[in-house]
């Protein structure tokens, strides 16, 4: 079991350039969460902080641009903001990335605090450079065992 005092949180940056949005969002939620850690307790913020550039270069698979939603409400009657995935990526692509690693996260208090480790940001550059990031590995794919027939 690890204790508060014992995690060391670490930086990792991803480059999100011709990346898919979900398969890169389930990484990140992975390293934000600390389950990528072999002391993982799901009580404890056991995660590190990760740095998304190029945001504006993450790729929809499908027809997403133009068919996802993305939702608000003032709270007010009639109230309801829709806008499509390509307004907002024209507009604010780090919200994309923000939006996909929040539905993958807790919903509550341990949540919210992974997700303020998220730092996302819309060119190549940030001004985390004294935290010394490293970048995040792929993840490693195996290949599925191909069925051969008996003879």
């Amino acid at each position: 079991m690890v204790s508060a005092k014992e995690i060391r949180q670490e930086w990792y940056v991803v480059d999100a350039a011709n990346q898919v949005l979900g398969r890169l969002a389930t990484r990140i939620a992975t390293v934000l969460a600390g389950k990528h850690r072999p002391g993982y307790v799901p009580y404890l913020d056991t995660g590190d902080f990760v740095i998304v550039t190029n945001a504006e270069k993450v790729r929809l698979t499908g027809r997403k641009l133009d068919e996802k939603l993305y939702r608000r409400h003032s709270g007010y009657p009639g109230g309801l903001k829709e806008k499509r995935a390509r307004e907002v990526q024209a507009r604010h692509p780090e919200r994309l990335i923000e939006e996909a690693v929040k539905g993958m996260l807790g919903k509550s208090k341990l949540g919210r605090k992974q997700l303020r480790k998220l730092k996302v940001y819309r060119g190549g550059s940030h001004p985390h450079d004294a935290q010394k990031p490293r970048a995040l590995a792929a993840p490693k794919r195996t290949a599925a065992p191909r069925k051969t027939e008996a003879i």
